[in-house]
């Protein structure tokens, strides 16, 4: 079995355990998929948000009900972020640092004011979090971004994490640029 699919699983099924709907990207596969089969096995609600070409190609979870099918990647960034409580990231590739680092711009400037929770699974994300505190040390940044998102190293520390991170304040544009 692929690293990570068991913890994509154990998150699905976790969340779905509590009553949270799983808004996801869409897919049947790999890790995206894992992480529906768990919610959907453990009886939970899940939402895909999935661009037209990965339906021509058939990317598409089957057992997935609501299923909406948008134009681009663009937009499907934009409707899961507006139809979510929270931000969960788990290791992943390319896509998943860029929709990750969409969610922490838009939080930085004041557009986006949920919980993003980096699942820091076997370490995964311990040198992003050295690079982001590399770049408030050169003052790319200001240091309270280094609130925007928290590191939990469990699945079992995810919701209690989200639970907790109170909302980023609507004045958060204040310390939009760096000072």
């Amino acid at each position: 079995m692929r690293p990570g699919l068991q913890g994509r699983r154990a998150l699905g099924r976790t969340l779905a355990e509590a009553g949270c709907t799983v808004v996801y990207g869409g897919g049947a596969t790999g890790l995206m998929g894992a992480l529906a089969d768990g919610a959907l096995a453990a009886g939970g609600d899940v939402i895909g948000i999935i661009p037209r070409f990965m339906v021509e190609v058939e990317w598409q979870h089957p057992g997935v009900g609501d299923l909406q099918i948008v134009e681009d990647m663009r937009e499907r960034k934009h409707r899961l972020l507006t139809g979510s409580d929270a931000v969960i990231a788990m290791p992943g590739g390319s896509g998943t640092l860029e929709e990750l680092f969409e969610a922490l711009t838009l939080k930085r400037l004041a557009l986006y004011f949920n919980p993003i929770v980096l699942l820091n699974t076997n370490g995964f994300y311990e040198p992003l979090q050295r690079f982001m505190e590399q770049t408030v040390e050169q003052r790319f940044m200001n240091r309270e971004h280094l609130r925007m998102w928290s590191l939990v190293d469990r699945v079992e520390d995810v919701l209690p994490t989200i639970r907790a991170t109170p909302r980023w304040g609507e004045d958060a544009r204040s310390y939009a640029a760096v000072r």
